[in-house]
């Protein structure tokens, strides 16, 4: 029933469409809403020329009893149309993300963090009656506080210069070659960057996954989406944004397979300490040792090990040996090899390598 949805921009009120998608079908939704910024009448430079502020009638509502009203049922669709281990963005100003944050929360959406988009050449304010807006919020959170979500730690800090990925994100807003235009004006008033989306896809979907973007606009999600190998569905109720969201995706070249992959959330492949007596990597009989000598353990035949009184896995030994309730064995344990302790852990490494076929 998605196949009709998939890689494609679906016209019409998002709650609307929403409704019609099956439950548990999306793995991914990026949700840029209406603000409603609540502007009051034109805004001018100090050199009299108009700024080119968001006036457009999607985001303007009559009080935030409607906006909240609206933002309740665009977002209890979201959650049901997600999978089980499934994950939302939403994007917000001031304006909106106190009152959208407290909404999630309420129909059931577990908070997982919220993001600074930090505007490295952010709209001054040309009256000079505020601090300088620089930052957007957006709130990821998962289907429920038991969601098994994917989030490429791993690959986050590796794209970071192996340092953790914080949650302030410094980038430029849309603009140059990549804004897109009509006639010399911008298409859209709120289009993002490429790297906002880039960064989220990259971070917390798998190629293949589907993403949903309910108010998809100058098509910025399914661009990204396609260039990465994901699948994407957009939902839009004007014909415009739609013929230039569609002109816009049709143009984006995918990235090849093979450089989509994700090699460092690879999981190993499961060996337990058995498998390398069976294959001689240690022998029955030879002694384990702690870093330091301090405590020896004789290895059995039959994959258990003894020291003293003790006897049981490498795990459960190397724990009462210490005092711990639980113990990892395999960075406990050496093995004497030329007059030099060798870890454990660097023969099971070596098997992976020799005996395990992937």
């Amino acid at each position: 029933m998605l196949e009709k949805y998939k890689n494609k921009i679906i016209q019409g009120n998002c709650i609307d469409v929403l409704k019609k998608m099956p439950e548990c079908s999306i793995d991914l939704i990026f949700a840029d809403p209406p603000y409603n910024l609540q502007l009051q009448g034109e805004l001018w430079r100090p050199n009299q020329t108009k700024v080119d502020a968001v006036n457009d009638a999607w985001d303007k509502f009559r009080s935030f009893e409607e906006y909240d009203k609206f933002s309740q049922a665009w977002l209890n669709e979201c959650k049901r149309v997600l999978k089980k281990d499934g994950t939302i963005w939403v994007i917000g100003s001031y304006h909106n993300v106190f009152r959208i944050g407290k909404i999630m929360q309420d129909v059931g959406l577990w908070i997982l963090n919220d993001i600074l988009w930090i505007k490295t050449n952010p709209m001054p304010n040309f009256k000079g009656t505020r601090f300088n807006n620089a930052h957007e919020t957006l709130i990821w959170a998962s289907k429920n506080k038991d969601s098994k979500y994917t989030f490429n730690y791993k690959t986050m800090k590796a794209f970071n210069d192996d340092l953790q990925l914080r949650s302030d994100w410094y980038i430029p807003i849309c603009n140059g070659e990549e804004r897109v235009k009509v006639n010399g004006e911008k298409a859209h008033s709120t289009q993002k960057p490429e790297a906002l989306l880039y960064r989220i896809i990259i971070s917390t979907s798998n190629p293949s996954d589907i993403i949903l973007d309910p108010f998809i606009g100058s098509g910025t999600t399914g661009a990204v989406a396609k260039k990465l190998g994901r699948n994407y569905i957009g939902i839009e109720k004007e014909d415009f944004y739609i013929k230039i969201a569609n002109e816009r995706i049709d143009h984006v070249k995918p990235h090849s397979s093979q450089t989509l992959l994700y090699p460092l959330e690879a999981k190993k492949p499961k060996v337990p300490f058995g498998n390398l007596i069976e294959k001689e990597y240690i022998k029955a009989g030879e002694a384990l040792y702690s870093i330091n000598k301090k405590f020896v353990a004789k290895v059995l035949a039959n994959g258990t090990v003894i020291s003293d009184e003790f006897s049981g896995s490498i795990h459960s030994v190397s724990a009462k040996l210490i005092g711990k309730t639980n113990n990892n064995g395999w960075t406990f344990w050496y093995v004497e090899r030329d007059d030099k302790l060798i870890s454990i852990n660097e023969l099971r490494t070596e098997y992976r390598k020799k005996e395990i076929t992937v």
